[in-house]
């Protein structure tokens, strides 16, 4: 039998798509809706730490009403990537669609986004879960792709979370002497609500790279899941009982979810604190660096998805501690300016990045997609062409 051999891949285009108006951060509760009709204590708290200052809600600040599908989004991601380039629709040969928030349970989000597309008949993946969730999709269009089993793919991450983060989701905060007493009451219950925002992202993959402007190799896609030893941190869908067990909706009634806010994103963020920067960087970056014979001075770009600026000095010690040290000169983040658009966020870093001419042929990027979900993490490593 002959021994198959695996095609280089190249990311030779990128896509980004945000709707409607930017919002800034004295203008989200208008947009949003207040918790209980009052203003939250929390939110100036949750916004000094993560160091968002603008983000997008598929939301009409009017009406407050919908104004694009999960599937809309990734859909003008996709037609921009393949605009620029420069492939016709009918040539893809594969898409595989990352989100944490599809828009229905069935049909799978990626033939939705096809659907969108109106797309001619083509493989289609759609990869569930959270942040990680827009890198798997990456690694399922590449390792397609490097098999020969297309010549063109397209992988997606999308989220849109404001359908989750809109006051009808939330009960009113404590009263403020409860604050005072526990304050990180307020933190768990609204801290969501003022991180994650709308958007989504493309990437166009192929066996050739671009032939005019940069492109990126897929040098390899290593992802970890430590959902075997470490609890649920983040979740919707479900309601965590007493003695810690996750007891999703199916389990009760239509009724029982609403009351007792199931479908809203919940997060623990003592479980978050304690082990997402080991889960991200400590256990698996040492292994991986060690299997690739990676060294820090090899990377010219790091492009971590954190989801707070309070998480960044955590890492880069964290970095240090494990012989990994990245200087802060050499991240690159803009989650500042487009929110945190969970498994679009590695996607929306990368098309800002290629775009800003300032990547010169033969460096290499690292980025980091980690979730704290119920703990993963992916690392991409990629080279400049």
């Amino acid at each position: 039998m002959k021994e198959s051999v695996l095609r280089p891949v190249f990311i030779t285009a990128l896509g980004a798509f945000f709707p409607n108006a930017p919002v800034e951060n004295d203008k989200m509760e208008a947009v949003l809706g207040m918790a209980g009709g009052l203003p939250s204590r929390a939110r100036r708290l949750v916004l000094a730490r993560n160091g968002i200052k603008r983000r997008f809600y598929a939301i009409d600040p009017q009406t407050r009403v919908l104004t694009h599908s999960n599937a809309d989004m990734a859909a003008l991601a996709v037609r921009l990537a393949l605009a620029r380039a420069d492939v016709p629709l009918g040539h893809v040969n594969c898409l595989a669609c990352g989100t944490s928030s599809p828009d229905q349970l069935k049909p799978g989000h990626a033939h939705m986004v096809q659907g969108a597309l109106a797309a001619p008949p083509m493989e289609v993946s759609s990869i569930a879960g959270v942040c990680t969730a827009g890198a798997t999709a990456l690694k399922y269009a590449y390792m397609t792709v490097a098999g020969g089993g297309a010549n063109v793919a397209v992988s997606t991450g999308s989220e849109l979370a404001s359908s989750f983060m809109r006051a009808e989701n939330f009960d009113a905060e404590p009263d403020i002497g409860t604050l005072e007493r526990q304050p990180v009451l307020a933190f768990e219950q609204d801290f969501l609500r003022w991180m994650l925002s709308d958007g989504a992202g493309a990437a166009v993959l192929r066996a050739v790279p671009a032939a005019q402007g940069p492109s990126l190799r897929v040098d390899w896609i290593d992802c970890l899941s430590y959902a075997g030893e470490l609890p649920v941190c983040m979740y919707s869908g479900a309601h965590r009982d007493a003695d810690g067990r996750l007891r999703g909706w199916r389990e009760v009634s239509p009724a029982e979810a609403s009351r007792d806010r199931y479908f809203t994103v919940k997060q623990d963020t003592r479980l978050l604190d304690r082990h997402i920067v080991e889960a991200a960087v400590t256990r698996p970056l040492a292994a991986i660096a060690s299997r690739r014979g990676l060294a820090a001075r090899d990377v010219d770009w790091f492009l971590p998805h954190y989801s707070s600026e309070y998480f960044r000095p955590l890492l880069s010690k964290a970095l240090e501690a494990i012989g990994f040290p990245i200087p802060f000169e050499k991240w690159f983040s803009n989650m500042s300016q487009r929110g945190n658009v969970g498994s679009a966020m590695m996607y929306v870093m990368l098309e800002e990045l290629l775009y800003a001419g300032v990547l010169q042929k033969g460096q290499r990027l690292l980025c980091l997609v980690p979730e704290s979900a119920r703990f993963a993490t992916c690392y991409v490593h990629l080279t400049v062409v």
